[in-house]
């Protein structure tokens, strides 16, 4: 149950004390069950996405001052109940719903601020995202993609190697470092971007087949809110990835 998503990872369905997969009769992990928590905290990150949204921009359409509150605060708080949830799975029926909104503050105020710079980014890269996420649902269900271990670990390799580049950048960012190219609107910038974009997109295929291996092997009941905040991760992840992108290809014009 190997997964590129670096809160869903092989060991999250083992019993940590004799690590054997964790089976219960009743209350257990269900498809439907995770699917519906997956749509309740899509829910909380539009509500308070859209309240960053207008709080970003002032009446004349302007970032107004306090708008890196918003979305500082909602990255750093968002990061820190992630990791709570990664450490204390049994806490995901209240920190995934947390996250969720938390999270919801930095993407509408990052969204605001994308749209102010170009106008109608954001409308596309919410629609790229969710094509993107049904195009590889149905890939996956209709088996044109499988999860094969070879595929598992070319994915998590790949995931990794992005996470070193982006901590490299921001590590080099506080000494005024930038690294060339890469996060620039040249063609090796928009190049990145698509292979970053490819990546967390076949992370998302990994995440499917980890819910479906957690609900056939009995997962506990809030395995469920933990699927659906393992999900989540990545949809930001993607949904971010397409925004650059876009960014870097309207700066072109």
């Amino acid at each position: 149950m190997r997964s590129g998503n670096p809160v869903l990872k092989e060991s999250t369905f083992l019993d940590l004390g004799s690590g054997t997969v964790v089976s219960r009769d009743a209350g257990a992990m269900t498809l439907n069950g995770t699917v519906n928590k997956t749509g309740v905290l899509l829910l909380l990150t539009v509500l308070t996405a859209a309240f960053a949204w207008s709080q970003t921009l002032s009446p004349t359409g302007e970032v107004a001052p306090g708008a890196s509150l918003y979305m500082w605060g909602g990255l750093i708080g968002g990061f820190i109940l992630a990791m709570v949830t990664v450490f204390k799975k049994t806490w995901a029926p209240v920190t995934a719903p947390l996250y969720a909104l938390v999270e919801g503050f930095f993407l509408g105020s990052i969204s605001a601020i994308y749209n102010h710079l170009y106008e109608g980014i954001v409308m596309q890269a919410v629609m790229l995202t969710f094509g993107t996420l049904f195009a590889l649902l149905f890939a996956y269900r209709s088996g044109l993609i499988k999860a094969t271990e070879n595929f598992k670990l070319g994915v998590v390799a790949a995931t990794g190697g992005i996470a070193l580049v982006y901590l490299a950048t921001i590590v080099l960012g506080f000494f005024n470092i930038q690294i060339p190219l890469i996060h620039e609107s040249g063609l090796i910038g928009i190049g990145f971007s698509l292979f970053v974009i490819v990546i967390a997109a076949l992370n998302l295929v990994l995440d499917f087949d980890f819910i479906e291996s957690g609900v056939e092997q009995g997962a506990p009941k809030y395995m469920e809110w933990y699927g659906a905040f393992g999900l989540m991760v990545t949809l930001v992840w993607l949904y971010i990835e397409f925004l650059r992108l876009l960014a870097k290809l309207n700066s072109r014009n």
